[in-house]
This record gives structure tokens, sequence and C-alpha cells, in this order.
């Protein structure tokens, strides 16, 4: 018998000695890499058989970029299927394969324990198995790591002790281990290797803040724009409040015509400052800044100050034009011109954008690429790492995997997070080419239900693909939940986006509960600062004490402090008696965080919960110690603790599991 007995395809087709069926995560059928950053632990599942009753075993095989190769027995959870938990440690391309083996020793030990007991052909058993094991000796390396196995061996040739003792030393824990770790393999067959890519940390985890920088420092009499100086003052704050990544609205120079009013309207005051998005003047497009914020000196200074506090400067990507535009006079073919000869403004139904114009990528995809290449690298230059890019799923896919795959050949740390508010396939698909995370439908989840199965499948197949920014509001989206809630459901929802993800974000205003509609029935902010300077006084509001500044510093804190929520596959909901309390863990080695959320922010809501007592690390039976991070109780918890929850006091028990009480 051999240890990797070569596979003969002609002898065994296209299955190979022994089947592996349904192997994941897989992307595209190997045409395109899961994700992964260094040191996240990826479920590798498969199903791996073989015919008649004989024992087949499986590895999982992780090759890094840096040569190095960890292989990892795969346990059983049910039927066929196998499992086994590896971490990448290397940045940059990996690759796995399964590896499905005969595991004669296994065989034997199962046929022994049936027939030495039974008394049928036991020397026959015994001498069989004394084979085996002397094979598996073989295959150890050399010292005193072989010594339990010779005394095995021994044991099985001794005639004089009884049958069961001889088998019963055989299998000892101690040998079974050593096998474990040493296995005998027989025809080993091998699937092909698929695709990793292991990327920084900041691609799967962290907390962003967005602010305009030109409402930092701004006054409304006369109305003056906030520069890259007066913002910088506000990073102090945001700092202090545990945010990762400050998101700036695009900085460019904006357009006069058909220049958006406040609140949307269609005709701009001489001093209104227009949307950020309608990007392109006379004094430049995409790689200029915008005269009233500062120069590029100012810009560079500014990035330099967020970085010496630990802050990184996302900027937002959109590949859109003011009319006033240069590329609009330079590159007419860029644009789409309707039959009358002007240039199609963008538009998605019922909403109108009439100062910007979309691009068109076919008539010169070659060039446009050049371009935008060229200032996303102009922006790096200047120290941006991370670029949130606006409406990606309204440009080609092609585009995008074009561009990351020329960034990443030179700068394999730079990161773009979609904001892809559209179907499923599409923001999929987007994640799948190079998108690092993706705005996602969470904005719109309330309910216990809908919540439990949203996060099941962003922590399940999809997140080999996707990995979401979990948003808690946006300029373009007010949530009706936030709009009547009242402060609870803030808290309610920074809770379960701060936990339920490894990267979350909040657009400015949300800590001081800013909830008003234009109008009832739509999700757009009244006086909304896409359109209009709005200074708001920190500083006032924190003497009130209405702010959630405080409660958001803690979120963030409890994050850095617990590796279990900087993670995202490893999410289980728990049951509960009251279908408006989620109830969800975390687990990262023997850190275990249980969040008992309400998702009501009207009244009390109590119920019994029922916890998934191995998923805590725990047997059903076991009590444990629950430290409640938002209130400091603790308390000892079994599998059904009651629980009450006043979203006046508090909307939740975020616990940290710290052992068996």
């Amino acid at each position: 018998m051999s240890t990797s007995s070569p596979i003969d395809d002609g002898w065994f087709g296209t299955t190979g000695r022994y089947a592996i069926e349904d192997v994941e995560p897989v992307i595209a059928l190997g045409r395109r890499p899961i994700k992964a950053v260094v040191g996240e632990m990826i479920p590798m599942t498969a199903n791996v058989f073989r015919e008649g009753h004989d024992e087949v075993s499986a590895t999982a095989v992780l090759t890094e970029s840096s040569g190095s190769v960890t292989s990892v027995h795969m346990q059983r959870t049910y039927g066929d299927q196998v499992i086994a938990w590896i971490a990448p440690q290397s940045l940059g391309d990996a690759v796995f394969h399964i590896e499905a083996w005969g595991n004669p020793i296994a065989t034997w030990i199962h046929r022994a324990e049936i027939k030495i007991p039974a008394n049928i052909d036991v020397e026959l058993e015994l001498r069989e198995g004394e084979i085996l094991y002397s094979a598996a000796l073989k295959t150890l390396p050399r010292g005193k790591v072989r010594d339990p196995l010779k005394a095995a061996i021994a044991a099985l040739k001794d005639s004089t002790r009884p049958a069961e003792a001889r088998l019963a030393v055989a299998t000892a824990p101690e040998i079974l281990d050593l096998l474990h770790r040493y296995p005998l393999r027989e025809h080993v067959t091998s699937t092909q290797s698929f695709p990793i890519l292991v990327e920084r940390e900041r691609a799967l985890v962290g907390s962003w803040y967005e602010f305009f920088p030109r409402s930092e420092g701004a006054s409304l009499d006369p109305p003056t724009s906030g520069t890259f100086a007066t913002a910088a003052a506000r990073l102090d704050a945001v700092a202090e409040m545990g945010f990762d990544v400050v998101y700036l609205p695009p900085i460019h120079p904006i357009g006069r015509a058909h220049r958006k009013g406040p609140n949307n309207t269609l005709s701009a005051g001489s001093h209104d400052p227009g949307s950020p998005w309608a990007i392109g003047s006379a004094d430049g497009g995409h790689d200029a800044i915008h005269p009233d914020l500062g120069t590029e000196e100012d810009f560079v200074a500014f990035v330099q100050h967020a970085n010496s506090l630990g802050l990184e400067i996302a900027l937002d990507l959109a590949l859109q034009c003011s009319p006033d535009h240069p590329w609009v006079t330079q590159h007419p073919e860029w644009f789409v011109h309707r039959a009358d000869g002007t240039i199609a403004y963008a538009e998605n139904p019922p909403k109108k954008y009439q100062d910007i114009y979309p691009l068109y990528f076919d008539a010169d995809p070659d060039g446009i690429f050049a371009e935008i290449e060229r200032v996303v690298r102009h922006w790096m230059g200047l120290g941006v790492r991370i670029f949130r890019v606006d409406n990606p799923h309204t440009k080609p896919v092609a585009f995008w995997e074009r561009l990351f795959a020329a960034i990443r050949r030179t700068d394999p740390d730079v990161i773009f997070l979609a904001e892809a508010f559209t179907k499923p396939t599409m923001m999929k698909l987007l994640g799948e080419i190079g998108f690092q995370q993706s705005y996602t439908y969470f904005t719109w989840r309330n309910e216990r239900a809908e919540i439990e199965e949203y996060f099941t499948e962003l922590s399940g197949p999809a997140s080999a693909s996707m990995r979401p920014n979990a948003f808690v509001n946006t300029p373009d989206i007010l949530p009706t939940f936030l709009q009547y809630g009242g402060p609870p459901a803030f808290a309610i929802r920074a809770t379960l986006a701060a936990t339920l993800s490894p990267t979350w974000g909040v657009y400015s205003g949300f800590e001081l509960f800013e909830h008003v509609a234009v109008r009832p029935g739509t999700e757009e902010y009244l006086d909304s600062e896409k359109y209009q300077y709005k200074p708001r006084d920190w500083e006032a509001a924190a003497a009130a004490d209405k702010t959630l500044a405080p409660y958001l510093t803690q979120l963030n804190s409890w994050r850095r402090e617990h590796p279990a929520l900087q993670r995202l596959r490893n999410l289980t909901f728990h049951s509960s008696t009251n279908d408006r309390i989620v109830t969800f863990s975390k687990r990262d080695g023997d850190d275990i965080v249980l969040v008992v959320c309400t998702v009501d922010p009207y009244a009390v809501r109590e119920g019994v919960l029922e916890l998934n007592m191995p998923a805590l690390g725990l047997d059903w039976a076991s009590t444990f110690v629950a430290k409640d991070l938002v209130t400091g109780q603790t308390w000892a918890w079994d599998r059904n603790p009651y629980v009450r929850l006043d979203p006046h006091e508090a909307v939740a028990h975020i616990i940290h599991v710290t052992g068996r009480s």
C-alpha cells in the first residue's frame, strides 16, 4: 500500500479513485479567486465518498504566495460532507485543493471493534492491524515520536495477552492522535487548485465615517465653504470615536450648468455650492481640487494629519461629469448624444440628474481606461489608498476588471468599495471581479427574520466574493426606521451594523440623530448636505448630551478589543421566544461575543433565548459567565436565559462569554 499512489485518469475517468464533489468556496468554477485577509479562517468543504464501506478521509491543502504549505485533516459534518478551517498567513495569490484518500487503518479499527468482541477471525484481524501499523510506522519521522506506535505493534503481536486488551492498546487515544497527525494514505486523489486572493486587513475590517469637508468650518451668512484646513479639525473627534476610515464625497470642482439648489431644486442661487457629484468646471476635472477647499498641498496635509491619528482617507471615485467638465469638449465621443444632438444627462426614474452626464465606455474604451487609471494613480500619489466608487453597476464590468488588474500589479494594498445598490447578480459579480467591499441592503433590513436571512447569506457562500460594508445611513438614504424611531432607532441600527459586519459606516449627522425627511414617504434628508453647506455644532450637542457619539465610541472600542467582531464567516444566529429580539454570536478562538438586540425602538421587549451552546464552545447543559459590555453587569446564563430590553435604557446586551460559571 502506498502513501501517495498515483491516479491514472484513463482508469479512473474524470472522477478519480475517490469522489470529491461540490468543493466550496469556489467562484466561477475556479476562474476567479475567493477573498480572504491574512489570519482569516476560511471554511473549506466538499462531499467526499467512495464505493462500499471502507473509510475515505480528506485533507485541505493551502499553498501560499510565500511557498508555505498547510495541510489540515477535514472533519465530517453530516453525510458525505467534510470541512476544514484554514487561515492564510501571507499576502498575495494563494491556492487550495482537496485531497481524498483511502484510510485503511480507520477501516481496520472499525472492523476490528466489531469482529474481535464477537470472536470472529480474531488473530487474522490483529495480524492485519499489525501490518497496517508497521506500514504507518515507516511514514513517521525518526525519534521518540515513533515509540507509542512501536508499543502498539508489539501489543498486536503479543498472542499471550487477551485479544481485546491488544486492540485497546492499538486504539488508545495517544495512538489515534499520532495516526491522525501522520496518517497512512492510500490512492490519494486530488482536485484542481482553486485560487484565493489574500489581502490586507482593511479589506475586511474597518469603521467608516463620512463627512463633507466643505461643511466643516463653513458659514451660512454669507454662504462660505469650509476648507481642508478647517475640516482637519474634525479628524481628531472622528479618531476619538474609534473610526478607522474617513470617506470624503467628491472634492473636485463643481459645474455651473444646471447646478442644483437647496433640496434638489432646479435653480441654484449664486452662492449655492451645488452637488459634489456634478464634477468638473473651468477649474478642472477629476484630477483637480475645488478651489474653495484649498490646494493639493492642503489636501496632502489633511491626509497626513489623518494618518497621524490612525485614520485612512477614502476618496469618492465618481465616473460622471458636469456639462462643464473638460472631458465634454475634449472627448465628446465619451458621452451619449440624443437625436437632437444634446448629451443625455443621468436618470434613475423618477430621479433626474440634469447636472450630470454619464460616461459612454464603448466608443473609446482604451482612451477612457487610460484616463481613469491616470486619475486613480494621481490620487494614490497624494496618499489615497481607498476609493469609494459611485454607482459601479452603471459601468461595464470588464472596465473594472481591467482597472483592478492594472492597479493590483503595482499597488495590491489599494481598496475599492462598491456603492452598488442594485440587483443581487450584479452585486455578486462586482465582488467577484475585484471590489474588496460593497454597500448592502442592510439599510432596509429592519425585522428579525429579514436580518437573519440576509446576514446568513452574507456570512455564508456570499462571503467568498462580497464583503459587506454596513452603512447605517448615507447622504442619499435616510431610512424610514430612523425617521420615526427616535434615538433608540439610531442605537439599534448602529449596534447591529457594528456587530454583524466586520466593516460598517455612518454618515455625519447620524450621531446627532438627524432624521427629518424632505417630505413624507421619501428617504431624502431635508436640507440635504448634497446641495448646501451644513455646519454642525458638535460641542453644543455634546454639552446638551444630545449625541450618540459616546455609544459609537464604545461600539468601536469593543470591535477592537474582540477579534470575533472583526470576522464575517463566524456568524451564528440563535432563537428566542420574541420575534422582536435578534440574537447572534461570533466566535474567534477563545473570544466569543453574544449579541441580544431589540429591533423595536418604541416598546420594552422580553423573552427567553434558545442558545446554540456548541456554537459558544459549550456543552448543551453548561452554564457560562455572561459579562454585558453595555451595562457592566455579569450573570450566570444557561441555554435558556430570560432577557428584557428597554430601548430607552439599553437596546442590546453585548455579552462577552468568559467561560463556564
